[in-house]
């Protein structure tokens, strides 16, 4: 479902809005919350101002990124065009959060300290040994309910990840940062200063166009494409976390959707024309002609206007296979709808 042209992003997946519908309403209209920024690639550009529009959000910025250099270059954009002592919060737009308050009240906590040059990261309180998620070691309490991150472990073995949950001192790391604009800024010149240099220079060179910033594509090119976790979080001194538990998911594959999505009593999710008859523990969603199930159980079948996917349910992360059976075929399915560019052509 997730294109090039479309991201999951801009996908109705866990509701009716969109995910970035979803991540902006978390914030916009809330007392202490300045209006959005939105850091993006410059070809989704119409369709973010026509899906913030239908939520009443018309005040966002757009810094449209003229190629993608991971988040570490993103999050300079920002920081370089907000108030140096202004506070970013540093959401991806792919997330799900089901308790709102609860995820305010972890920011409140987080933000005296990031008044004191502290860069903050949200931790996810695990609910499984999961091994698809970085930890977070957590250290010395800091403040009320924020500590000191003593390190930051990468993706675990099933046994590791068991260990960490049992002893109770280890957070997902889900990739939600509080800091403000000028430690952000000291921090990428002290430890990534060519990333800092490309987002400056593209900045420069750039232009706008309304709420709409196009930063200059030669000089943001140049910067190293690193995430803010390897070019900041994990080599910075004052690095916090904020164990929060909030119904977050990442929505990394489709066991997770199935994980949080309404099921029947047959413990199936189901979305579109769906015809289920003796089935079980599957996740069932069509975007266009009607599935109809028959006799199966722990499946994933996810049918849109051109392409079917089956797989096992707990095997959702192998999608990745035939995304690269795609790509060395050059497939036109990995960037845009077949369907929809045969319908253009009549």
């Amino acid at each position: 479902m997730s294109r090039t042209a479309r991201p999951k992003q801009l996908l109705p997946l866990a509701g009716k809005e969109t995910m970035l519908q979803q991540t902006v309403r978390r914030t916009s209209g809330h007392v202490g919350f300045a209006p959005p920024t939105i850091v993006a690639n410059t070809s989704h550009a119409e369709e973010i101002e026509e899906q913030l529009a239908a939520v009443g959000v018309t005040d966002a910025a757009l810094i449209l990124e003229p190629a993608a250099r991971n988040t570490a270059a993103a999050i300079a954009l920002a920081a370089l065009t907000a108030p140096a002592d202004s506070l970013l919060l540093v959401m991806p737009s792919d997330h799900v959060i089901a308790d709102v308050p609860a995820f305010h009240a972890a920011i409140a906590r987080a933000a005296p300290v990031c008044a004191d040059g502290w860069l903050v990261t949200f931790g996810i309180t695990p609910d499984q040994p999961d091994t698809g998620f970085g930890y977070i070691k957590r250290g010395d309490a800091i403040a009320d309910g924020v500590q000191q991150v003593e390190r930051f472990v990468e993706k675990p073995d099933l046994e590791t990840a068991k260990a960490y949950l049992a002893s109770g001192g280890y957070s997902w790391n889900g990739g939600i940062f509080l800091f403000s604009a000028s430690t952000y800024l000291q921090a990428l010149g002290e430890l990534a200063p060519e990333i800092l240099a490309a987002a400056k220079a593209s900045i420069e060179a750039g232009h706008s166009e309304g709420s709409r910033l196009y930063p200059d594509r030669a000089a943001f090119v140049a910067s190293p494409n690193e995430s803010i976790d390897y070019a900041v979080m994990e080599k910075a001194d004052k690095v916090a976390v904020v164990p929060v538990e909030m119904a977050w998911s990442d929505l990394g594959s489709w066991d997770a959707l199935h994980a949080i999505a309404p099921r029947d009593a047959d413990d199936n999710a189901h979305h579109g024309e769906i015809v289920a008859i003796d089935t079980s523990g599957c996740l069932l969603r069509t975007d266009g002609p009607l599935i109809a199930a028959v006799g199966i159980k722990d499946l994933i079948v996810i049918a849109t206007g051109d392409a079917v996917l089956i797989l096992p349910r707990g095997s959702s992360q192998q999608v990745k296979r035939a995304v690269e059976a795609l790509k060395r075929e050059g497939h036109i399915t990995l960037d845009e709808f077949t369907v929809a560019k045969a319908l253009a052509k009549v």
